[in-house]
């Protein structure tokens, strides 16, 4: 467990190194000058370009200046200490949305959701993979049915993986599909259904419609399902992730995030807007193409490998 847990400090690390140079260069720099209004100012401008967002860059700089108040001989690394601090007094607040606890002898139900080209449907594969490594039995459902390239990705998957899947033919009821998929998932005795979806926004009350009825039929074979309500963000879209997740949490409850493309990033602060500006945790992180690349978010080392410690 321990060589699991170094091992996926160094994938958070390689993958946040970007946003560690933008990070931890900048802000020593900075604080090796005398300290001014100036400073502070560039503080925030430089956790802004890191893609912490407004609202929690002030936050931020506010808790620095603080820090500063009390500890005006402080060094550089004990800044940086201190935002590190702050940043894990940010992401262990606890969540406003927890997934649902299912009985024992049920099915998990997890429904998946996020715009075309944020990485959902080989993001399902990896979440697959990953509960397969755990000797569950997964079963995937083709919920896209508004794109027949989106149902021929899963089917490709599925055949890869080795799993079952629920799909129809495109344009299909994505919400008869999940019926089927939940329904074949408790009679077959699957541990695990994962239910892809539409990635579509332009046509928000349809969507919200969609998710809704999806949510529904899950229900009526799953009591409380779907258990884990999962939304796929690209992290390179930035603050526009926000946006998607506040859309999507309108529709449907989000129980939590998965976070793509980390690794393409310059704004891999991210993860602490989301959680500050919505209080829906960041359940796993994406760093690279390979299967293994999906890891569960561990704080931690997404706070050390953000701000630049190479400790676990």
């Amino acid at each position: 467990m321990l060589g699991f847990i170094k091992s996926g400090f160094q994938k958070v690390k390689s993958a946040l190194a970007k946003t560690r140079s933008l990070l931890g260069g900048k802000i020593s720099a900075l604080f090796s000058k005398p300290l001014d209004e100036k400073t502070f100012e560039e503080l925030e401008r430089i956790l802004y370009e890191a893609d912490l967002g407004s609202i929690c860059a002030g936050e931020f700089v506010e808790k620095t200046k603080q820090f500063l108040r009390k500890n005006p001989e402080a060094s550089q690394e004990q800044i940086v200490q201190s935002l590190r601090d702050f940043a894990l007094q940010i992401l262990n607040t606890p969540p406003k949305a927890m997934p649902v606890e299912k009985k024992s002898s049920e099915p998990l139900v997890i429904l998946v959701v996020g715009v075309n080209g944020s990485g959902k449907t080989t993001t399902i594969a990896k979440l697959a993979h990953n509960f397969q490594a755990e000797k569950k039995n997964v079963l995937l459902a083709a919920g896209d049915t508004f794109r027949a390239a989106a149902i021929e990705q899963l089917t490709t998957w599925a055949e890869r993986l080795g799993c079952e899947i629920i799909k129809s033919q495109s344009s299909a009821d994505p919400a008869a599909v999940a019926y089927d998929a939940v329904s074949a998932a408790k009679a077959r005795g699957a541990d695990v259904v994962i239910i892809d979806t539409a990635g579509r926004l332009q046509n928000r009350s349809e969507l919200m419609r969609e998710l809704e009825k999806i949510r529904k039929v899950c229900a009526k074979v799953v009591p409380d399902a779907p258990h884990e309500t999962l939304l796929v963000l690209d992290a390179t879209t930035g603050q526009n992730a926000i946006d998607q997740a506040n859309i999507f949490h309108q529709f449907t409850p989000l129980t939590g995030i998965v976070l793509t493309k980390l690794d393409g990033s310059a704004k891999g602060g991210i993860a602490l807007a989301i959680y500050k500006q919505l209080g829906i945790p960041v359940r796993w992180i994406g760093v690279g193409e390979k299967m293994e690349d999906l890891l569960p978010f561990e704080k931690e080392s997404y706070v050390n490998a953000l701000f630049g410690s190479d400790e676990r």
